[in-house]
């Protein structure tokens, strides 16, 4: 195990999935639908698992490029002009099994009848 005051040698997990949403600030439209699409193109380009959803999009894959890719998204939104960006992210990783977000969400549909 590494050292307190040395981090760099702890990994990060392997996997996860991350739920995030990206909101720019200071637009002058209340719309989002543009910025959306092209964090989508994004995602699509960097070959991770995804659902876009409502309120945000859900990525699957190593930690490190779940990651990279929001930050990315980020630096896009940014070279569009868009000086500020809040972004609410939710990760999540297991050790115990391997499970995708398409399992999470069949096995609530199976509990509640629907499979």
């Amino acid at each position: 195990m590494a050292s307190q005051s040395d981090i760099s040698s702890i990994p990060t997990p392997a996997h996860c999935t991350a739920d995030f949403c990206l909101i720019p600030i200071g637009t002058s439209s209340p719309s989002v639908s543009a910025q959306v699409a092209e964090v989508q193109r994004l995602i699509e380009r960097s070959g991770l698992k995804y659902s876009m959803h409502s309120a945000g999009t859900t990525l699957e894959g190593p930690w490190d490029k779940v990651h990279q890719v929001i930050g990315q998204a980020h630096t896009i939104l940014h070279q569009q002009g868009i000086v500020r960006i809040q972004s609410d992210i939710r990760s999540g990783s297991r050790t115990d099994k391997v499970q995708t977000f398409e399992d999470k969400v069949k096995k609530v549909h199976e509990l509640l009848g629907k499979e």
